[in-house]
């Protein structure tokens, strides 16, 4: 696959390297979820943070980015879901939680991301990198989304430093001494919590279905990487 496209408008160099040079700001140290195709405010952390840890100890939340995206379907935002393994007990790390073959759901979202994203301006070209998601096996969800987030970086070209955490840090409003070291965002990027990130201002892009719904913002990286291509960086 080609590392960068020429596609844009003449502004679009200039454009590029203000954007990059917004990323490039010294921002410290991030904690992040696990994230299934996670939304464009994850990935904007991602790559705004010199270093993110990403969250493999704290205990699986349900109706969160973890085993979920939202992507814009013809009939409106579409939450696709994978679906878990029961474990022992009320609570099970992220790390140990295993990805259910139920009801043939990778099917089931390669059909929807083809139905919502087959007209869109660059689902065909990065289709076949995606495509294996959907195909292959993996144990446990935490390493899916890991192998989703290595994958997506190449393709949005961006280089951020990710890692695990080697433990889970619990942080409170209280302790100034965690705060200065980490920006949490572990509870901030949640579905249910759509302004808990007050410096997170979603920018407008081309959408397939912008003209019936309007802009929908901070769905699945992957409904910017469909329609921006390798300008979705400049959105980052």
């Amino acid at each position: 696959m080609q590392s960068s496209l020429s596609f844009g408008n003449a502004n679009s160099h200039s454009l590029l390297a203000e954007g990059l040079g917004e990323a490039s700001h010294n921002l410290g140290e991030a904690l992040l979820s696990s994230a299934y195709f996670g939304p464009v405010q994850w990935y904007q952390k991602l790559n705004r943070y010199d270093l993110c840890l990403i969250e493999c100890h704290d205990n699986f939340v349900k109706q969160t980015y973890r085993n979920r995206c939202i992507i814009a379907a013809a009939n409106g935002p579409q939450t696709l879901s994978i679906p878990i393994e029961k474990f022992d007990g009320p609570k099970c790390p992220i790390k140990d939680v295993r990805i259910s073959d139920h009801g043939n759901w990778r099917h089931i979202h390669w059909n929807a991301l083809l139905s919502a994203y087959g007209e869109s301006p660059f689902f065909e070209y990065y289709q076949d990198d995606l495509r294996p998601f959907f195909e292959k096996r993996w144990e446990y969800l935490f390493d899916f989304n890991m192998e989703i987030t290595a994958r997506l970086c190449d393709l949005l070209d961006i280089r951020p430093s990710y890692r695990p955490t080697d433990e889970f840090v619990p942080l409170t409003a209280g302790d100034d001494t965690a705060s200065s070291v980490f920006a949490d965002f572990r509870e901030a990027i949640r579905p249910k919590h759509p302004a808990a990130d007050a410096d997170f201002q979603p920018r407008p892009y081309y959408q397939v279905y912008q003209q019936r719904y309007g802009f929908l913002p901070n769905l699945s990286i992957l409904d910017l990487l469909f329609n921006e291509g390798n300008e979705a960086v400049l959105y980052l």
